[in-house]
């Protein structure tokens, strides 16, 4: 049993159909209920490790076998001399084969079976209610489940969820308005993509997994993505060896974004860093180590051949007018921001990036929701309600490697399994961000221009959401921002532990 950490290879991850294909795979080879009993031992043994002093616990057990699952914990816990309660919001009689055993299983070992919720404020909590057996479209439950999902929202003290918060769908995050916010979550068998995007991240708690003791070779839904890279450096390379990035954005008023990506660059270890700025002025900056450059309108810089562009950075409308010189000339292309907005705004632009991308020419797009809505000319809500599909039809439709920004970013290629960012929280939701890591992605790649473009992209944002934790309360502005995932690259080994094991 593993809590889920910073930088450990990254991990596979399957959704609901995925899952129950293994499950019944698995059981056909098992005794009747071995997975079960498997399952409440790991519960029962992870439900200790977080509360090791809790004078009781208690368990909502529900309908399917999830509801199995937490009874088999609570006779796990019973049988070893602890205070064990359970609410079964479900009948009895109704009960799938595996966990009305298990429910005779408790009930011979002395477990007490209540009908009621006797609001057990001193105890760990197991939510064992739902699990996998929610569906996307499903809105309206039972009046026992609304009840038990009632009770375990206003539960004060610690709260288990046994392999997901219930009422969170294993797929996209997406959670129902009662869904309940866990301490921890122990997700079985295997790791659900929905626990580390949209609402996952903050309905999950502390994210743990048990395999049960099972090997799934077949491909994932999505990888996890949570792996802190360095690009190692020899005695004998010089700043020449490190690549060239040019930031092309800083409309009038809105100069602060391309120096900050340009900022970003130099940190990430950028060999020359230049900013054209689209106001037309060279503006003073605090880092002289940055080359200021006036955008001139119509030019078309032969320089653009050989390096990393990062366009679109505080552009406004200017940089419309930049975007298909750099289409044309840049080896290796990052839009963002103001750049997506004008790509999804202008046919040409769209024409001529599908040209790019035949060409076999790397373009890497960044949207947050929004901007992703505009390109798929949906609502955000439909973003948000699956964000690995919207990451991946951007990247389908344009033939590029995407950065869908927001809780548990995507990096999407075509043809190419998502990957799930790990790393990251709230306090990177100022004013920004989302610019330097625009800027640490095009110093990146500069330095590992032969790499995948998603790899880069994942390795890029893995540090970008590290550089905010562990999490401080309030927002973390965009200079320190900068400052903080510069010190982390200059010490390697101070990064976060991989894993860490519960007592099994």
């Amino acid at each position: 049993m593993h809590r889920v950490l910073l930088n450990h290879p990254r991990l596979p991850l399957f959704g609901a159909q995925a899952t129950r294909a293994l499950e019944r795979a698995t059981t056909a080879g098992l005794t009747s209920g071995t997975l079960m009993q498997r399952a409440g031992a790991a519960t029962g043994q992870l439900a200790l490790a977080l509360a090791p002093h809790s004078p009781r616990f208690w368990v909502a057990a529900g309908q399917g076998n999830n509801g199995g699952d937490g009874l088999e914990a609570a006779r796990w816990l019973h049988v070893r001399g602890h205070h064990v309660g359970v609410t079964l919001f479900a009948d009895p009689a109704r009960l799938p084969t595996d966990a009305r055993d298990a429910l005779k299983r408790a009930e011979t070992a002395g477990v007490q079976i209540h009908a009621d919720w006797p609001e057990p404020k001193d105890a760990l909590v197991i939510d064992a209610l739902l699990g996998l057996g929610l569906q996307p479209s499903q809105r309206s439950h039972s009046v026992a489940l609304a009840c038990g999902l009632r009770a375990l929202q206003d539960h004060i003290g610690p709260l288990l969820a046994v392999d997901l918060p219930s009422g969170l769908h294993a797929d996209t995050g997406e959670g129902l308005p009662s869904t309940p916010r866990a301490t921890a979550t122990l997700s079985l068998l295997t790791l659900k993509p929905g626990l580390f995007t949209g609402r996952g991240r903050d309905l999950s708690g502390e994210i743990w997994w048990h395999d049960l003791g099972i090997v799934c070779d077949t491909a994932p839904q999505a990888w996890l993505n949570t792996e802190l890279a360095i690009l190692p450096r020899t005695h004998q390379q010089h700043k020449g060896s490190f690549g060239d990035v040019t930031v092309i954005g800083g409309a009038s008023g809105m100069t602060g974004a391309a120096l900050l990506a340009g900022t970003a660059a130099m940190a990430a270890g950028a060999g020359r860093v230049y900013v054209s700025l689209l106001d037309g002025n060279i503006a003073p900056s605090d880092n002289p180590g940055l080359m200021l450059r006036a955008w001139e309108p119509g030019s078309r810089p032969s320089a653009w051949s050989q390096q990393t562009l990062v366009c679109g950075c505080g552009g406004g409308e200017a940089i419309t007018e930049v975007l298909p010189s750099a289409m044309s000339l840049a080896e290796r292309l990052v839009i963002d921001a103001d750049g997506l907005n004008a790509l999804s705004a202008h046919p040409s632009l769209q024409r001529q990036l599908h040209s790019r991308s035949a060409k076999n020419r790397p373009t890497i797009l960044t949207p947050h929701p929004l901007e992703a809505a505009r390109l798929l000319s949906v609502s955000v809500g439909d973003i948000q309600s699956d964000r690995l599909h919207a990451a991946q039809s951007i990247a389908e439709r344009w033939g590029c490697t995407v950065i869908l920004k927001g809780s548990g970013t995507v990096i999407a290629a075509p043809q190419s399994t998502p990957w799930v960012n790990l790393s990251g929280n709230a306090s990177l939701a100022t004013a920004g961000t989302g610019d330097v890591l625009a800027g640490w992605l095009g110093a990146w790649w500069a330095q590992s221009p032969g790499q995948v473009p998603q790899v880069v992209a994942a390795q890029a944002v893995a540090r970008h959401g590290a550089a905010a934790e562990p999490a401080a309360p309030g927002p973390l502005r965009a200079q320190d921002l900068i400052e903080r995932m510069h010190q982390q690259l200059r010490a390697p080994n101070a990064r976060a532990t991989c894993v860490s094991s519960a007592s099994s």
